[in-house]
This record gives structure tokens, sequence and C-alpha cells, in this order.
């Protein structure tokens, strides 16, 4: 199977929408934040790894301890994986902290900043 053939993009897409709702819905870790969101999702060609690349709202505190639940509940998530996606192997999932939602937040305000800025010099 070739890495970007149309069934590995539909089942990293499906991996992706079950991860999503495993997190959001059935992990009762208080570590992991509400605003945990799974952007991304990677499974190899053989179906025995995966990774999977999750953004979280908020300071390095809070995205630490989403990701310290994260790996605590690996076998959970594994297993509500098997039970939900049929797939030959039920892959090996490796969390990957992705901070490009935030760093998009930032630059949208520093970007309105400046416009602020310019909008201000032109007034007077």
């Amino acid at each position: 199977m070739r890495k970007n053939s149309v069934k590995n993009t539909r089942i990293n897409g499906e991996v992706q929408r079950v991860l999503a709702e495993i997190i959001r819905g059935e992990i009762k870790d208080p570590r992991i934040s509400p605003w945990t969101s799974v952007v991304a999702v990677e499974v190899a060609p053989d179906l025995k790894s995966c990774k999977a690349w999750i953004s979280v709202l908020g300071d390095e505190e809070v995205r630490k301890a989403t990701m310290e639940g994260l790996e605590s509940a690996m076998g959970f998530i594994k297993r509500q994986l098997a039970r939900t996606v049929n797939l030959r192997n039920t892959p090996e999932i490796t969390f990957v902290s992705d901070e490009s939602i935030e760093y998009g937040v930032n630059m949208s305000r520093r970007i309105d900043e400046v416009i602020a800025q310019d909008e201000a010099v032109k007034k007077p």
C-alpha cells in the first residue's frame, strides 16, 4: 500500500475521527483538558504504528498534563480503537504535541494589533 493511497487516506481519517471521540467522550482522566483536539493522524502502511498530532488549548502546564494523561490511558485508547475500527492490526499510537493552532491564534492576534496601530497612525 502506497503512503498516500486512497485506502491509507481513508484509514487515517477514520482513526482520527475515532480517536477524537474516545478522547472527547470516553476518557475520564482529569488531567486531560476538555480543549484537546486530534489535528492529524498518520497510520503506517503496514498498520502497525500510528502518529497522532494532538493540540491542546492552554498553557504549557495544561499541555504537559494532557499528554501525560493520554500516555497513561494508552491501553484503554488502543482497546477502544480496536473495538471500533476493524483493522487487521491495531496500531501502536504515538502522541505528538502540535502547537500549530495556538501559533495561528497568536499570529492572528499580532496581525490585528498591527492593523489597529496602523489605523491609529492614519487617523490624525
